[in-house]
């Protein structure tokens, strides 16, 4: 057994110090620090006063490190996969974009391999943002493979598609959520130019996120609330976030998090291919993507995507509004893992849940990353 020593650990109640974590592939229990005695310890890990958490998820994730999902190749997941953890991510949605559906399916039957593999951060599954949304607002999304709301495309891939993407404006799109719902697949609403009673019904009908929250949606105005009005007003939806500080102003992540609390907040990355790389032109989704300056961007200026970590994207919300590390971090553990349904099985330090554990400082530098109890980052 393994044991974490000395370190302040991150529960759903709060921080526990003078306790200590014992972990195998599952986490066995947290005790006091007075009882270790008690137990059969192989190996002490000194957090030196650092924070122990839950292994953070990342549930919108196109790519890192040179690779894109969209590649559709086992190596470019495994890539992906070995760098996340690096940044604390010990699970992540291989998130698609919006091709031929011929692509799509390639990449579809990549993530399905990857589930069952061992490389580093889980793939936990698949988001497919689009093929079904606005052509009106595409974001950095290729409008040409913009399709027919139909879930008959979904049929062979319900066991992969974990959360989907869609407008809820679009033609037979009710329908498409309710079966989405039926068959436990998240329907987060986004690229979509709803109005604020469009995208109410959406998440009465069972949507639960709004996919990076002010961005490619109708925007919040005084006459027609659209999008943003619908995900502030209603109390259960979940909201994405890039916090870069280049999608989203910190005042308006201040703002947000008065309206949502921390609890139906979700940090993503929403990363590409350039994340961990140097600036210059990049490939995604078959259209140039120049990242210079911290941002990356298609030739005519909009935002495509990111190249934000999980550990700065926590550092900067946590500097931005000045909440607590303990609560900061339940937005990329505790509010993922309800949302994908799997709480049972990771996202908080609980008894018999998978040893998933991240050790970090105040400043959220990763020092140690665990993956089912097995060592797959130290600083």
């Amino acid at each position: 057994m393994k044991a974490i020593i000395h370190g302040r650990i991150i529960t759903e109640k709060g921080l526990l110090d003078d306790n200590v974590l014992l972990f195998e592939d599952k986490i066995f229990g947290i005790v006091p620090e007075k009882e270790i005695d008690r137990y059969k310890i192989e190996r002490f890990i000194d957090a030196k006063e650092r924070y122990v958490s839950p292994g953070f998820i990342d549930m919108h994730i196109h790519g890192a490190a040179g690779h894109d999902i969209m590649d559709g190749s086992e190596e470019g997941i495994r890539v992906i996969s070995e760098n996340l953890v690096a940044s604390g991510v010990t699970g992540f949605l291989a998130t698609t974009a919006t091709m031929d559906w011929n692509t799509i399916e390639k990449a579809l039957d990549n993530i399905k391999k990857a589930m069952d593999k061992r490389y580093g951060s889980k793939v936990l599954g698949c988001h497919l943002e689009g093929p079904f949304i606005s052509k009106k607002y595409p974001g950095a999304q290729n409008g040409l493979h913009i399709i027919r709301t139909d879930f008959s495309f979904l049929e062979n891939y319900k066991d992969v598609i974990k959360m989907i993407t869609t407008a809820p404006e679009l033609e037979n799109s009710q329908g498409f959520i309710r079966r989405c719902v039926e068959e436990n697949i998240l329907v987060s609403i986004g690229h979509s130019c709803a109005t604020y009673d469009e995208t109410l019904n959406a998440i009465k009908l069972g949507a639960r996120s709004i996919t990076h929250i002010f961005n490619a949606m109708t925007p919040l105005h005084h006459r027609n609330p659209g999008v943003v009005g619908a995900a502030m007003d209603d109390k259960d939806v979940n909201c994405e976030l890039i916090a870069d500080n280049i999608h989203i102003h910190p005042a308006i992540q201040r703002i947000l998090l008065k309206v949502k609390g921390t609890e139906k907040i979700v940090l993503i990355t929403d990363s590409m291919r350039a994340s961990g790389m140097e600036e210059g032109c990049y490939k995604v989704a078959g259209q140039t993507v120049i990242v210079k300056d911290n941002s990356a961007r298609l030739e005519n200026g909009t935002l495509a995507g990111s190249i934000l970590t999980m550990d700065r994207a926590l550092k900067n919300f946590r500097d931005n509004t000045g909440v607590p590390i303990e609560e900061a971090v339940k937005t990329v553990t505790f509010n993922p893992a309800r949302l994908l349904g799997i709480y049972d099985r990771t996202g908080s330090l609980e008894k018999g849940k998978d040893a998933d554990i991240v050790i970090f400082n105040e400043e959220f530098n990763i020092a140690y990353t665990f993956v089912r109890g097995d060592q797959c980052y130290k600083e």
